[in-house]
């Protein structure tokens, strides 16, 4: 009988390290499509029918003509709350990946080479629940300096917590859970599954080749997204905190899901679909790969683990 192979060990700082460091180059790259997709998203469809922005490209030329006289003060209004994303991103991202991992780690069969897709989609749905700590308030705050409100990211947050405590850094918390709950149940165990039908590195790891993660990421992540742009359009909703007089106000993500159903129809709830395809699928694409390339690893001089 052959003994049993001791179990694999699960390093946490290289995987902290290059959960942060993925998440800094992958929201750096996509940061100003985000702005676009928030925008669009918050718009409201006027009693004429007149709407600001027409589409993606619309919206984009705007801000960038809105953004001043210089090239520079037109590329800085594209990057309108990126300092906190940037900042933010990096424990964001962190738990996210490194949770994931943990989790799939732990769930894993003995003898069994690829995780079963429930326990697969369990271990994504507890990773994006582990982030919510850290994605609600990075969200808020992102969304209100991309809509212009003026100040800084730190102002800002302590404005917040002067007037409503901690609740204040923390509104849109249940929108915020079923929209990255539901990603990362759909976009973990799909990445797992197209990078496990990829080439494979000579190099004896076992990661899929450079390049077919990283399509593996892109085409996940746009999945992943799609499916769950009305929440992240109600989300984005509930969290903007100054509104124009007249708009709806929501109570609770039932209550603005059905108002916007009432009043500006279901093609509402999926705006800005494709600017999040746009910004998810690069981001996820970029982010895991770099992740997956082990960065951390090479800089600490310890050998790079397979991931589950």
């Amino acid at each position: 009988m052959t003994p049993d192979k001791p179990p694999k060990q699960f390093s946490y700082l290289p995987k902290v390290l290059n959960g942060g460091f993925a998440g800094i180059v992958g929201v750096t790259c996509v940061f100003p499509i985000d702005l676009v997709k928030t925008r669009l998203q918050n718009q409201r469809v006027a009693p004429d029918g007149k709407v600001e922005y027409t589409g993606i490209f619309d919206c984009a030329k705007k801000t960038w003509q809105r953004g001043g006289v210089s090239t520079l003060s037109k590329v800085k209004s594209l990057y309108s709350g990126s300092g906190v994303n940037i900042l933010l991103i990096t424990p964001e991202k962190a738990i996210k990946l490194v949770a994931n991992d943990f989790f799939r780690h732990q769930f894993a069969v003995p003898g069994q080479k690829d995780l079963p897709a429930l326990r697969g989609m369990a271990a994504g749905g507890l990773a994006g629940l582990f982030q919510i700590s850290v994605t609600t308030p990075m969200e808020l705050l992102k969304i209100q300096l991309q809509q212009n409100s003026g100040g800084s990211a730190w102002q800002l947050a302590k404005q917040l917590y002067r007037e409503r405590g901690i609740a204040g850094l923390y509104r849109g918390i249940g929108s915020t859970i079923g929209r990255d709950v539901t990603f990362s149940v759909i976009y973990f165990p799909l990445f797992a599954k197209f990078d496990s039908l990829g080439p494979r590195k000579a190099d004896g790891s076992g990661d899929a080749v450079f390049y077919h993660s990283f399509l593996s990421g892109i085409g996940a992540g746009a999945i992943g997204s799609f499916c769950v742009t009305p929440l992240d359009c109600i989300k984005t909703r509930m969290q903007t905190i100054k509104s124009n007089p007249g708009d709806i106000q929501y109570k609770n993500v039932p209550d603005a899901f059905l108002k916007i159903l009432r009043y500006e129809g279901p093609k509402a709830l999926f705006k800005g679909a494709v600017c999040r395809m746009m910004v998810i699928a690069p981001l996820f694409g970029i982010a895991q790969t770099v992740y997956f390339i082990g960065v951390a690893e090479y800089f600490l001089g310890i050998k790079k683990a397979q991931h589950v």
